[in-house]
């Protein structure tokens, strides 16, 4: 039969990268404000409630279902429609925001405060969305080839996104905010461009599926709503998602605050001092930053890309020893600039993104080829107990690195394991529905725990808040940090519920990409 081009790798992979600017530029709006929360309050007097209403608020729409809405017409029209349609509302959100922030709708507190709320509530909309459509566009591209690697490479680049939006946004509002703002709007802007040249590709595959009498994901049935209800019947499904909850709720708002938890309790720095730990790249400190975390990636992608295309087992070992050797020669020519880094807050706090740039691509090809997905989630739900202890109740600033980096292999090892195994538990014409599904579930940890952490920082420390903004004194993050322990137990208890739902239903979570249960 003739080929189509999902079958050529050169135009899936090519596929994967545009779909994946969307996940890159969402993703690094989405976390940005984590590495500017001390200017935010020096420079424009944000309180940390405020911060933290100010992200919260982000998921609002999400938590009453305009994420299932999403998800309904993405499998009724398709990838294309919701892809602009969301992407769009994106933009829109992340512009509303920038012009907030540069105080286009009025210089007030309250005003600025309140229109990059609604910015971000558009955004919020948006981004919820444009990741089911990343997640359904790279099953639709990759089932039966190396899903859950491609899966992985897509959360890396959104991983990537996070790393750099923390770890660049300090260097871009160090003089004011709004710069920061304004540029991480852009970036969503190009990233819809991108999508809209993938559209090309999608609507040639669709052409050459139906000439193949091949039914592709948006023409297989009308939309049901009992669909959504029949999901919540699959006791491997619902396991899935309150993990979904239960994990992210512990990772996505901690990152939020982990620079400025670095900067209290451990007394890093804010900003890189003058003159020490800057790369400067065409006259640019932003630009000499991404520099070093795409370095990064593209180590990553190649130490899990290039050996996997090698038959001989000799040249394969052969490769992996040369990329280690050039990823330390790498590392050790930045040996002074690290150092530096590794004493700022949002640098360091990059680290748990960081983590996962380096092994998600890595965890989604034992996923590919070794299985084992529930018992993954587990392992991973145990390691996110261990770095919030050691973020919350020890004052140790090694085991602080030890439980960032630890954060950063869960924030890696259980997504790598978690999204390929909801294509196997629920069908492929209605995955649109179940990936929209679990993110309103998300959202709702994630809305209370992003507003939540900064409502509770400032009533934890209410007797000391004058001190704190006025720098005579430091946010005491221990209780809204030790909470998040409790969600790491929830995690490995439902990811063990998953397991044994999985043994009964035969869906074959725990064994390779392509192999089903017998």
């Amino acid at each position: 039969m003739k080929k189509t081009l999902r079958d050529s790798a050169a135009i899936r992979w090519l596929a994967l990268i545009l779909i994946s600017g969307l996940t890159f530029s969402t993703y690094w709006f989405q976390d940005f404000f984590g590495g500017i929360k001390p200017l935010m309050e020096s420079q424009m007097g944000f309180t940390s409630e405020e911060f933290g209403r100010l992200i919260g608020l982000t998921t609002i729409a999400n938590m009453f279902g305009m994420i299932i809405i999403g998800g309904m017409i993405l499998d009724k029209w398709g990838v294309r429609v919701a892809g602009l349609l969301f992407g769009g509302l994106a933009v829109i959100g992340g512009a509303l925001s920038a012009l907030a922030s540069i105080g286009f709708f009025g210089e007030e507190h309250s005003t600025i405060l309140n229109f990059m709320i609604l910015g971000r509530i558009f955004f919020g909309v948006g981004l919820e969305v444009v990741c089911v459509v990343a997640t359904r566009t790279i099953v639709k591209w990759f089932k039966g080839y190396e899903l859950a690697l491609a899966m992985a490479i897509n959360m890396g680049f959104g991983r990537l996104g996070s790393a750099l939006g923390i770890a660049v946004s300090p260097d871009l509002a160090v003089e004011s905010v709004p710069p920061a703002v304004v540029f991480a709007a852009t970036l969503i802007g190009i990233a819809l461009i991108m999508f809209v040249i993938y559209l090309f590709f999608d609507i040639k595959v669709d052409k050459q599926l139906k000439a193949k009498s091949i039914e592709n994901e948006e023409s297989e049935e009308e939309f049901k709503f009992s669909d959504l209800f029949k999901l919540l019947k699959n006791s491997s499904f619902v396991y899935i998602a309150l993990l979904c909850l239960a994990f992210y709720a512990a990772v996505f708002p901690f990152i939020q605050y982990a620079a400025d938890l670095l900067v209290n309790k451990f007394g890093f720095t804010s900003v890189i001092p003058e003159g020490a730990g800057v790369i400067v790249l065409f006259g640019s400190a932003a630009l000499g930053t991404t520099s070093v975390y795409v370095g990064l990636f593209l180590f990553a992608l190649s130490i899990t890309l290039i050996p996997a295309q090698i038959k001989s087992k000799t040249f394969k070992n052969l490769a992996v020893v040369i990329i280690l050797a050039l990823f330390v020669l790498f590392v050790n020519s930045l040996k002074d600039v690290l150092a530096v880094w590794l004493k700022n807050g949002p640098k360091t706090a990059s680290l748990i993104p960081l983590g996962t740039i380096l092994f998600t691509p890595i965890f989604g090809n034992i996923v590919d080829k070794k299985g084992k997905a529930a018992s993954l989630m587990m392992l991973g739900s145990l390691l996110l107990i261990f770095a919030h202890l050691s973020l919350s109740v020890f004052n140790s600033p090694l085991l602080g690195y030890a439980g960032l980096l630890s954060l950063g292999i869960a924030f890696s090892l259980v997504p790598a394991a978690m999204w390929p195994s909801v294509a196997k538990i629920v069908p492929e014409s209605r995955l649109g529905t179940a990936y929209a599904s679990m993110f309103t579930i998300q959202n709702w940890g994630l809305g209370l725990f992003f507003w939540g952490i900064g409502a509770l920082l400032d009533l934890t420390n209410r007797s000391n808040i004058d001190a704190i903004r006025a720098g005579d004194a430091s946010y005491n993050y221990t209780i809204p940090i030790l909470l998040l322990v409790l969600c790491g137990v929830i995690s490995i208890f439902l990811s063990y519920k998953l397991k044994q739902a999985d043994k009964k239903q035969g869906f074959g979570l725990e064994l390779p990409s392509g192999q089903k249960p017998e």
